[in-house]
């Protein structure tokens, strides 16, 4: 099988090492010193448990008319990249690709095959201009939901802190032969990966964790335990949670979780930096819109106020915009 990883950074590189272990025939898709460090060594992929993999039989380019076309797309890129790169995905097409979205927060295709009053409608806050609706179709999308907690410790080096599940499903929620593929090759690479009838509930259930912490994390410089355990960033956090449900509640979606469980399950992952905190450190742009704004476009549109979640994304959003103005990262230093 054709396995294209669109972004071999952490998800998507410890996808495509355990998708080329399993044998598949995987093209890495990327640039700069990521791609430098694949093409001269591999990629390398140093598991939880000390364990380490190199991809050295995964083929690496920047070009996508050089990968060519492929039976199955990984979009593992942050949200806020894919626009740049959607008009050059259609030379990674054939009649019968698929295109499985990797993204943390709520995707941009969230309306498409929903059916009721906002039946395909766009997310402004993700896709503003149509560019990616009009170059990847929603025919061709299946979701998926990311639990890893993974980092890049260095160019072409993915360190793997914990988790294996990447649950799947179609936007209709039917069972298709597709579907079920996809299901059987991520098992065969090592990962637990359930078919699912409601693909929007599990993603609302880990954008609702990704929404309350990892914010917190990027203005705060603290660990996801250090987050629950004190106990103004916990009842902040608890109270952004209530106000998701309250948007995911008006659209259809009950978490199976309560807002304890959920709070619990972070605090149980130990001393992580969210992906958020990592971009803050490294001085990348921020995941502000996929795992905020939309949330807040959502409350919108169904007359849900959202005030704890609209305050912590101004804040959010003005540390991005600092940063991008003034080309820093931000990284905590040791008081003299």
């Amino acid at each position: 099988m054709r396995i294209g990883v669109i972004g071999a950074g952490a998800i998507g590189g410890l996808m495509g090492v355990k998708l080329a272990m399993a044998g598949a025939d995987v093209t890495l898709i990327d640039q700069g010193a990521q791609l430098a460090a694949i093409k001269k060594n591999g990629l390398r992929l140093v598991m939880d448990d000390g364990t380490e993999q190199v991809a050295d039989t995964a083929k690496a380019t920047a070009s996508f008319e050089e990968a060519g076309p492929q039976d199955v797309v990984i979009l593992a890129l942050k949200a806020h990249v894919i626009e740049r790169v959607a008009p050059q995905m259609p030379a990674l097409f054939e009649p019968e690709t698929i295109v499985v979205t990797v993204q943390n927060g709520l995707p941009w295709w969230y309306f498409h095959k929903h059916g009721g009053a906002f039946d395909g409608r766009r997310l402004e806050s993700l896709d503003p201009n149509g560019v990616i609706a009009d170059h990847i179709e929603a025919d061709r999308i299946v979701g998926c939901v990311v639990y890893p907690a993974v980092a890049v410790a260095a160019p072409g080096l993915i360190h793997h802190v914990e988790g294996d599940r990447f649950p799947v499903g179609e936007l209709d929620g039917s069972e298709s032969a597709r579907l079920t593929m996809l299901s059987e090759t991520l098992v065969s690479a090592g990962f637990k990966s359930r078919i699912l009838d409601n693909i929007r509930s599990e993603i609302w259930l880990k954008a609702w964790g990704n929404l309350s912490f990892n914010p917190i994390s990027a203005l705060t410089h603290a660990t996801l335990v250090d987050i629950c355990r004190f106990p103004e960033t916990r009842e902040l956090a608890a109270r952004k949670m209530q106000e998701a449900e309250d948007v995911a509640g008006k659209l259809g979606i009950t978490f199976r979780h309560t807002i304890d469980k959920r709070i619990a399950g972070a605090e149980g992952v130990g001393a992580h930096k969210t992906s958020m905190l990592q971009d803050v450190e490294a001085g990348r742009q921020l995941e502000v819109e996929a795992l905020v704004g939309a949330v807040i476009e959502l409350g919108r549109l169904t007359g849900t106020v959202t005030p704890a979640i609209d305050a912590v994304y101004a804040c959010t959003k003005l540390l991005d915009k600092t940063m991008a103005q003034d080309g820093v990262r931000v990284r905590p230093e040791t008081a003299a």
